[in-house]
């Protein structure tokens, strides 16, 4: 992307009120220290060291196979369920090395919640896809069940589109409402931070406005972490900007910053269309 084509993204975001806030005022979420990633044999991170905020969007470019899904995954553990997969280094979730002693997995991916590239609804209702963390939980009460799913709804700028039909198959749904559904379900754990493996990339424009328009909503909240290919939408919506090649952490640092005066000449060269 050309510095013109950022510049105009900027204007766009002030226009709609979205200022690109200083993330250097906000407490560190999730911190990686030297962190190694190997699936068997093979080598996917190396030596990673990156620092994310809370309450802010982060996003993570790179061409296809750099590692910034493998990353993604190791911070509630998902790539665990992958037989043969090891790594070195540290994950700290606020402070807390989540390959610590005594840590339970269960609790910590209600912490840190994760929304797929291809949405997965169950094949029940919609009221019971995001009913169905609570209820794992433990929660029993039909009037309580029933304040999380509105609640989880309308964060997910969802409720107005179901709140008729909660009981309707969530098959039944749109992408883009099947992706929404998604979000709200990992909302329904109370999570501190939410990951995306690009949410937007099967949707069409319209429903990926709609999805854009929600991160940028979330993270009066959430803590939220985006891989995404797409550059523009890197830019529409995060406050800070990894680059990710070849297993490697090029360079972090705040959107506007790494979109218009990038430190390290593959970052230039990625958001330029050099390659990738």
């Amino acid at each position: 992307m050309s510095a013109v084509g950022f510049a105009k993204i900027m204007v766009e975001r002030q226009e709609t009120g979205r200022t690109l806030p200083d993330v250097n005022v906000h407490r560190i979420k999730v911190e990686t220290r030297n962190l190694s990633f190997w699936y068997g044999k093979t080598q996917a991170l190396f030596d990673v060291t990156a620092s994310i905020p809370e309450r802010c969007v982060t996003a993570l470019i790179g061409p296809s196979g750099c590692g910034k899904s493998t990353f993604l995954r190791t911070l509630n553990r998902m790539n665990e369920m992958i037989d043969g997969t090891r790594h070195t280094g540290q994950i700290l979730l606020a402070g807390q090395e989540i390959y610590g002693r005594g840590i339970d997995v269960v609790s910590l991916r209600k912490r840190v919640g994760m929304v797929f590239q291809k949405s997965n609804p169950f094949p029940k209702s919609a009221f019971e896809n995001v009913a169905f963390g609570p209820r794992v939980a433990g929660v029993r009460h039909s009037g309580r069940l029933a304040e999380i799913v509105e609640r989880c709804l309308k964060q997910a700028a969802l409720w107005d589109e179901l709140k008729d039909r909660l009981h309707d198959s969530a098959l039944n749904l749109s992408g883009g409402q099947q992706q929404r559904l998604c979000i709200a379900r990992a909302l329904a754990t109370e999570p501190e931070v939410l990951l995306m493996d690009e949410p937007a990339s099967a949707l069409d424009p319209a429903a990926t406005t709609r999805i854009e328009d929600l991160i940028y909503d979330l993270k009066k909240n959430y803590t939220i972490v985006i891989v995404t290919h797409n550059m523009q939408q890197a830019a529409r919506i995060s406050d800070l900007t990894g680059f990710f090649f070849q297993g490697r952490l090029v360079e972090m640092g705040s959107t506007d910053q790494m979109f218009t005066r990038p430190d390290k000449k593959e970052t230039e060269d990625y958001i330029t269309g050099r390659f990738g």
